[in-house]
């Protein structure tokens, strides 16, 4: 089974406080990948909006596990 991208990742419970803040959008927090890894974030239907994680993960499951047991760290800015 191969990892998702940004377009199939799984979601979780919460939005993204960087995407409310800045777009007045209420999205739900994912699992994303971009070119530095995995990061949790939000998109639309347009792509990616906010990296809302400080850190960025190794892998899909990582990122997953840092989503389900909140253990990750909120970004301040954009």
């Amino acid at each position: 089974m191969s990892e998702p991208s940004a377009s199939s990742s799984a979601t979780a419970v919460g939005s993204g406080a960087l995407a409310l803040a800045w777009t007045r959008k209420r999205l739900p927090l994912q699992v994303l990948r971009s070119a530095a890894g995995h990061y949790i974030g939000t998109q639309d239907d347009e792509g990616p909006v906010s990296r809302e994680s400080v850190e960025y993960f190794p892998n899909h499951l990582a990122a997953q596990r840092a989503l389900d047991t909140h253990a990750w760290t909120q970004r301040a800015h954009p």
